[in-house]
């Protein structure tokens, strides 16, 4: 049974062109699934639709038309709330989603917190200290981090952050957004096999949104590509990149070189 079930989802904003008005479609059509556990890689150049079709599964942009599902609640209006500790997004930029203000320790535990009551989370200080220091160091930092503040933090060590704050609530599925391409090509990489060890030892659902296939075929099980709105080719993460069968994925493959993981 898949996890995330996107269903004839569109999204679309009407724009006016001279006189006539017409409807600017950002994602078409698009249908897709993800099962438990694996990696499904979102492929396409900036515009194609990629990260609304993200925030349409996380709940943050409301579809037109089309259903989504995950783990067999509807994404939308008050159900969404209830969706919140099953899935966490991971975002490009890890210097614009982190608070300048907080140290790490109030970042990394802020979820804990709010969603306190409805989980039965212990919200006592030594508790979420013990909570913060294990997700540091899950991601490879120390204890040290916990009353610094982001501004202390290269790029790569802010992203670390980012991604222990999203498994602070211990989710079924992560939204992993251009996750790397504010880095360095090495920061990346680590990045990349970090991601990829927390989901083996997590039992983790990966959405992988990025422009580079070479990083989406490292890291997928599957791969989507969409071009311009619309999912025009979708396959196992070998298959496709060894035999693609549409010109755009081909144009893709041939834009982005191999990358040292």
């Amino acid at each position: 049974m898949a996890l995330v079930e996107v269903e004839s989802v569109t999204k679309n904003y009407p724009r006016r062109t001279g006189l006539r008005h017409q409807d600017h479609f950002v994602v078409n059509n698009v249908s897709l699934s993800i099962a438990p556990g694996e990696t499904l890689g979102l492929v396409g150049e900036s515009g194609s639709g990629k990260s609304t079709l993200a925030r349409m599964i996380l709940g943050l942009v409301e579809p037109t038309s089309g259903t989504i599902r995950v783990a067999g609640v509807e994404v939308g209006g008050n159900r969404t709330q209830t969706l919140r500790r099953q899935m966490q997004p991971v975002f490009q930029d890890p210097s614009a989603a982190l608070n300048p203000r907080m140290r790490v320790i109030d970042i990394i535990t802020e979820p804990l917190i709010i969603h306190r009551k409805d989980a039965g989370i212990d919200s006592s200080r030594s508790a979420l200290k013990a909570a913060a220091r294990e997700l540091l160091i899950s991601v490879g930092l120390d204890e040290s981090a916990l009353g610094r503040y982001p501004h202390e933090f290269s790029g790569g060590q802010r992203q670390r952050i980012n991604i222990a704050r999203a498994l602070a609530l211990k989710p079924q599925f992560v939204v992993l957004d251009e996750p790397v391409s504010a880095l360095d090509v090495s920061v990346g990489a680590q990045i990349i096999n970090l991601l990829r060890t927390l989901q083996r030892d997590h039992g983790l659902t990966y959405l992988f949104i990025s422009h580079s296939m070479p990083l989406v075929r490292y890291l997928s099980t599957r791969i989507a590509v969409m071009e311009r709105g619309r999912l025009v080719e979708m396959g196992e993460a070998e298959e496709l990149c060894a035999q693609p069968k549409e010109l755009y994925t081909q144009q893709l493959l041939a834009a982005t070189p191999e990358l040292p993981l």
